[in-house]
């Protein structure tokens, strides 16, 4: 009889450190608790979290959810070790998809699966959910932290997030009020934000580049794992003021797909977006993509933000109102074309 059969084996034999894993919580607490806001009830640690939506004050509420992840920047984390802001682009892929429906995000709760438990980078990883939660506006109200053995690569983990938000029922966009002749406003992105990592990989590999290049036409004089890495860009505040203020018809989270897929999406039958780009500069980050990996334009638009992150669409007479709104809250905003007659997305000019 073996030495472990004799003393019989235990969870962390195989590959579980359940202890590892209580530490996690206690590191994450004060992060998750930073969070809080009106209509969380209780804390970590609960088999579900509690929220009290009568607290919000809403009369006639419709909830908002969106779940989503960060694919394959996820693999850049890993290969250069930095894990602290992965966490805000989660959060970010969510709640941006929220508020465009008119939403206030109210909670979020995030996924962490990896083979073993490696405690700096998850407390890391963590942390940068708790930081995208309180940009946002929206409690950290629970998650679930998995650690399976044999799932994942040594060092390696993956991310899901969940959120939920609420608008009330006469306040939801959904794109119906949009009309020809309304404007089109294109909020800057903070860079290739978390959609289209497979292709900016590949353009690595083909390349021969390397994370600790310094980009030479970034202004900053940043490497190109710092501008590669740069966190998606939360756009709920400055939204939230806007649809406060104003009258807007539409708005369009600009993700996989570009602008050429996500501007239909909130369009009415028999009307297009016709965008002229030439409205606003390529940023430094999607002008080496598409020389690095000779990429065509109409696939840079169909595949990356190309340096706008959100479209707000608004009648032609509060474009101007809009926009002073939105860059009183810290956005740099473009306007960047016109809603008229034709299908989806009409292009003039070049990037």
């Amino acid at each position: 009889m073996s030495n472990d059969q004799a003393k019989g084996l235990s969870y962390r034999d195989a590959g579980v450190d359940i202890e590892r894993g209580e530490e996690l919580v206690r590191r994450i607490k004060p992060g998750a608790a930073a969070t809080s806001r009106a209509g969380v009830m209780g804390g970590l640690g609960g088999f579900g979290g509690l929220f009290d939506l009568a607290a919000c004050g809403y009369r006639d509420p419709v909830l908002v959810s969106s779940t989503d992840g960060v694919g394959t920047k996820l693999l850049l984390a890993i290969e250069s070790g930095q894990h602290d802001t992965i966490g805000i682009d989660l959060v970010a892929m969510c709640v941006n998809d929220v508020v465009v429906q008119g939403a206030e995000p109210l909670f979020f709760l995030d996924y962490f699966a990896t083979g073993a438990l490696a405690l700096d980078t998850a407390e890391a990883v963590v942390n940068g959910v708790a930081a995208g939660c309180r940009e946002a506006g929206a409690a950290l109200l629970g998650g679930e932290t998995a650690e399976m053995p044999g799932m994942y690569p040594a060092g390696h983990y993956d991310l899901a997030g969940f959120c939920v938000g609420v608008v009330e029922r006469a306040r939801v966009v959904d794109g119906s009020a949009v009309a020809s002749g309304d404007v089109i406003l294109g909020l800057a992105s903070s860079g290739v934000h978390s959609n289209g990592y497979s292709l900016v990989r590949r353009v690595l590999e083909a390349s021969g580049a390397g994370l600790d290049d310094v980009l030479d036409t970034d202004p900053d004089g940043r490497t190109l794992g710092e501008v590669l890495l740069a966190p998606t860009r939360i756009y709920v505040k400055p939204l939230l003021a806007a649809l406060a203020a104003h009258d807007i018809h539409a708005m369009a989270h600009i993700t996989g797909g570009g602008l050429t897929e996500n501007l239909p999406r909130v369009l009415p039958e028999g009307l297009a977006a016709h965008i002229d780009l030439g409205t606003w500069a390529l940023p430094p980050a999607f002008a080496w993509l598409r020389e690095a990996g000779g990429i065509a334009e109409a696939e840079m638009l169909r595949t990356f933000n190309c340096g706008i992150g959100m479209a707000v669409v608004v009648p032609a007479a509060a474009a101007d109102g809009v926009s002073e709104t939105l860059a009183a809250a810290g956005e740099t905003v473009h306007r960047i074309g016109t809603i008229g007659a034709g299908h989806g997305v009409v292009y003039r000019g070049t990037l």
